[in-house]
């Protein structure tokens, strides 16, 4: 999954999946539900090395773990691990 700043230009899309981890180790997700309608949630979030876990809220899951690939100042690239 490649996440970009709010604001960059992309192409349309009919849904994206978007989330801010804020500095005080919460975070705001949002992405299309089930019904095609925008689902929001909050929760906290860690990282432990290269694994980014999002806790307590997250929409698709809790605990969802995730690979951070690479991380630049316009673009984060992220990997489901299985399992989590």
């Amino acid at each position: 999954m490649v996440f970009r700043p709010a604001g960059t230009p992309l192409p349309p899309s009919r849904g994206r999946m978007a989330f801010d981890l804020r500095p005080d180790g919460t975070f705001a997700e949002s992405g299309l539900g089930a019904t095609d309608v925008p689902e929001e949630a909050t929760g906290t979030w860690t990282l432990d090395g290269e694994t980014l876990t999002l806790s307590e809220g997250a929409a698709q899951g809790v605990p969802r773990e995730m690979q951070v690939v690479s991380l630049d100042d316009d673009r984060l690239i992220l990997k489901r691990r299985e399992g989590g």
